[in-house]
């Protein structure tokens, strides 16, 4: 049997991955951060009692700060597959925490390709690692970006990002560690943060649509975004690991939209128009803009086979349709007497 160390398996694209892998007949270990409150949402749905028998997915403390815990994670789970999707990934919040932000994502890859090498030199046995990159690498790199285009990145965690390219890079050269690089744009899905500007804009949407609230502050509307669905990118992921050898690879859709043209699908759906709803927040801007972030996929099309399943239409769609329920169930709770409202709304 398969089997796959995944970092931020409580994150969007680690819960999808997860529910990809065991699908597949992986047996899956995720690394969680300890918190007093259980985070663990996302795959809640997956999770079963571990005295069970046959049980496929473990969960373990960890941490990418501490690198005698990566070692002592690798020696227990003994993984064919690691994917390293663990990060403070908050573009904007990176502005504000930088330091933390690098020492997760850049020296955080770094430990863990390290503990990977060391594993793998003692043991005989293959790992093949999956760094998760970011079109947030490229920056002010003109359009359209592909493995080619330098990389230019204009905030914390793009600096980080590009950091841990390229160790992932030199630990694949330096040693011959079967270590990919997945340069994913953006991509979105119910499971997205409700602080990223995507979920940020569905989740308003359906609450203004019940008088929940009525305003929704958001920074750049005209920062121009390639947007995918995160089910179909997780795929990919998988799909780089399975090669016959490492390499690095854009994954997008090849079309880009504007913020403005997000919110002019998502409104469109609760039949709202909302230039009447949103006013821009200077405390959303970042210090430095990443206008437009296209990508060019053609190399995953040649030689994964992959493309894009899901619509831009239908991811949407998809989000609306979730967060209506989110607020049908929150007016319903209002209604009965109980004051609630999504978590952390309001943030950027």
């Amino acid at each position: 049997m398969a089997r796959a160390l995944i970092t931020g398996i409580t994150g969007q694209d680690g819960s999808y991955l997860a529910e990809f892998l065991l699908a597949k007949g992986y047996e899956v270990h995720g690394v969680i951060r300890r918190a007093s409150t259980f985070n663990t949402d996302r795959i809640d749905h997956l999770y079963r009692d571990p005295h069970e028998p046959d049980v496929r997915l473990h969960l373990h403390y960890g941490d990418l700060t501490d690198s005698s815990g990566l070692r002592v994670l690798l020696e227990r789970v003994e993984p064919n597959e690691v994917y390293n999707l663990g990060a403070q990934s908050h573009v904007r919040v990176s502005f504000d925490q930088p330091e933390y932000t690098a020492d997760t994502v850049a020296l955080g890859t770094l430990r863990l390709l390290e503990a990977v090498r060391d594993y793998q030199q003692r043991t005989g046995r293959q790992v093949r690692h999956y760094q998760a990159g970011s079109s947030e690498m490229f920056g002010s790199a003109p359009p359209p970006q592909n493995e080619q285009t330098p990389f230019h990145p204009r905030s914390p965690y793009g600096v980080a990002k590009v950091f841990a390219h390229w160790q992932t890079v030199n630990y694949r050269e330096a040693y011959g560690l079967f270590a990919t690089n997945g340069v994913l744009f953006n991509h979105e899905s119910p499971r997205r943060g409700e602080t990223f500007v995507s979920r940020k804009i569905t989740r308003a949407a359906t609450r203004i649509a019940l008088g929940l609230q009525t305003k929704l502050f958001l920074g750049n509307l005209d920062a121009r975004r390639d947007w995918g669905f995160a089910p179909d990118y997780v795929e990919a992921m998988w799909m780089m690991l399975q090669q016959p050898a490492p390499d690095d690879f854009v994954i997008a859709t090849g079309v880009s939209r504007s913020v403005r043209e997000f919110l002019d699908a998502v409104f469109g759906w609760v039949n709202l128009d909302w230039q009447l709803h949103v006013v821009v927040d200077p405390r959303y801007l970042r210090p430095a803009e990443v206008d437009h972030l296209l990508g060019d996929a053609s190399k995953a099309r040649r030689l994964l086979a992959w493309q894009p399943k899901t619509s831009f239409d239908e991811m949407v769609r998809i989000m609306v349709e979730h967060d209506a329920r989110l607020a049908e169930a929150e007016r319903t709770l209002r209604d009965a007497g109980h004051g609630v409202g999504p978590r952390g709304f309001g943030h950027a």
